[in-house]
């Protein structure tokens, strides 16, 4: 009688465990979506032997790295649109930071989906935004030095939008935040692009976004349905201030500088740009020109701010991640690191954005799935953000509500192949670029000369010389898709 009572008994666990693992494995993946501003692919994982990246390296490693990951556009706002949109621009606008706001924000909530958030939440997940993910850092539309609007960049994605200022007392103060509580607005730009104050994590905004997605975490525990977390750090991004403890990591003069200091060879300096944003920090050590490089031991102080600054995010991100496995989330859900675009660290002869360089385009991208052996750490396939959208849907299981640009890395991380067209569109103000295998092509609608740009990345990685001058044969194989890609606006 006893053994009898023994099997039913161990018949009952059993089928409760089954029953167990069937929930587990039906129940909708939850996502956390980390973006970070101005994050190229200078990282550990990526190859850079000096920087101090241990969480998001561990985090790769778990997951799959995109080592040739490309934004469509090198602005934030811009760039941001194209991910929460999947489409590559069809406007001048949607080169614009202002795209939200002109695009979005006082729009009426109709049957397409503004954004994949919004096509998540339609779908029974709750959403909620935490810092800079759309352009405005608290979601809200108003100018640097306004106070903030009613008006939501994205009306109708997010359950919860949470953005805790703390001293500074708005988002756009806190995201050009010194330490003592002021910000380049307040200080009439008399500040410097870099700041290592003695303080604690929280002495700084990122901390306090931190604060509020684990909090966010703790609640989202407690509920039962299945959760999109967007959580949007704003370092590396100018100023470059970050507690002293990270600048401590670092020993300056081990930390190499650009080795491509100079303009590219057949170029207009037009295709470098201006360095507008950079200047905006008026008690800069020198000002960079593109006449002159700045000096080589300034050039290590900003580039030891840049890295500071992200292994300041780097020890939040993995405060972040371990929060999400001490509750036991990590097992269904669905973890994204994106760069929303490169940078310039003294590269080409520039400091910031805002070119069709690689420098300017190619960023950070890390996928960890859940429950899933990836076929490879590290994936060496062309990719682009517009790809992001229609991953998460054919993970989570979802219909796409229009035609996408991007197409989906599922079989890609789950395989190593794909059917991938390994080409990528970038766009900005009044220029195109294509990146395939082994070329970059671009072209601008400018009157300067030369107006088309060839880059051999096999010969020459840096980009430093333009060939478009006496590779007819390439030009003609490559110029039919970049037409075919070109939208009308440029022809206006």
């Amino acid at each position: 009688m006893k053994k009898i009572f023994l099997i039913i008994i161990l018949l009952l666990l059993t089928t409760a465990c089954e029953l167990k693992k069937k929930t587990m494995s039906t129940r909708p993946t939850n996502i956390l979506f980390i973006a970070v501003d101005d994050l190229r692919p200078e990282l550990g994982i990526y190859g850079n032997p000096v920087i101090k990246s241990p969480n998001i390296d561990q985090l790769a490693k778990e997951g799959s790295f995109f080592s040739r990951h490309y934004v469509q556009v090198p602005t934030c706002g811009a760039s941001r649109y194209s991910l929460m949109t999947g489409l590559r621009p069809r406007k001048r606008i949607h080169t614009d930071n202002r795209v939200f706001y002109r695009e979005m924000a006082k729009g009426n909530e109709e049957q397409l989906p503004e954004s994949f958030v919004h096509h998540f939440k339609r779908n029974g997940y709750t959403t909620i935004g935490i810092g800079k993910l759309s352009h405005s850092v608290d979601g809200l539309v108003y100018g640097f030095e306004e106070k903030p609007s009613d008006v939501k960049e994205m009306p109708h994605s997010w359950d919860r939008f949470v953005f805790n200022p703390g001293k500074w007392k708005t988002g756009w103060n806190a995201f050009f935040g010194y330490a003592n509580g002021e910000n380049r607005q307040s200080l009439k730009g008399q500040v410097k692009p870099y700041e290592e104050a003695d303080v604690s994590d929280e002495g700084y905004p990122d901390g306090l976004i931190l604060k509020s997605a684990i909090e966010e975490l703790k609640k989202l525990k407690a509920q039962q349905k299945p959760f999109f977390l967007g959580v949007g750090f704003f370092k590396p991004h100018l100023p470059f201030n970050a507690p002293k403890k990270y600048w401590d990591l670092y020993d300056r003069p081990a930390i190499p500088i650009a080795s491509d200091p100079f303009i590219p060879q057949n170029v207009n300096v037009q295709s470098i740009g201006k360095m507008g944003e950079f200047y905006n920090y008026k008690l800069s050590d020198e000002k960079p020109t593109l006449d002159q490089s700045v000096s080589d031991g300034y050039a290590r102080k900003l580039i030891h701010g840049y890295y500071a600054s992200i292994s300041y995010i780097d020890h939040l991100i993995g405060q972040l991640l371990s929060e999400l496995k001490s509750l036991e989330l990590d097992k269904n859900t669905i973890v994204v690191l994106w760069g929303d675009h490169g940078w310039h660290l003294g590269n080409d002869r520039k400091w910031g954005k805002h070119t069709l360089f690689d420098r300017s385009l190619k960023s950070a991208l890390i996928v960890k799935l859940p429950g899933v052996n990836h076929a490879s750490i590290e994936i060496n396939t062309i990719v682009e953000t517009v790809d992001i959208y229609p991953t998460l849907l054919e993970f989570c299981g979802l219909v796409k509500p229009y035609e996408l640009d991007g197409r989906s890395l599922v079989e890609l991380i789950h395989t190593g192949k794909s059917s991938h067209q390994n080409r990528a569109f970038s766009f900005w103000k009044n220029g195109l670029s294509m990146k395939t295998d082994r070329y970059r092509l671009t072209r601008f609608f400018r009157e300067e000369e030369p107006k088309i740009e060839l880059y051999d990345h096999l010969l020459d990685p840096e980009e430093n010389i333009n060939i478009a001058f006496d590779r007819h044969k390439i030009l003609d194989s490559l110029l039919p898709f970049l037409d075919n890609a070109t939208p009308k606006f440029y022809f206006k």
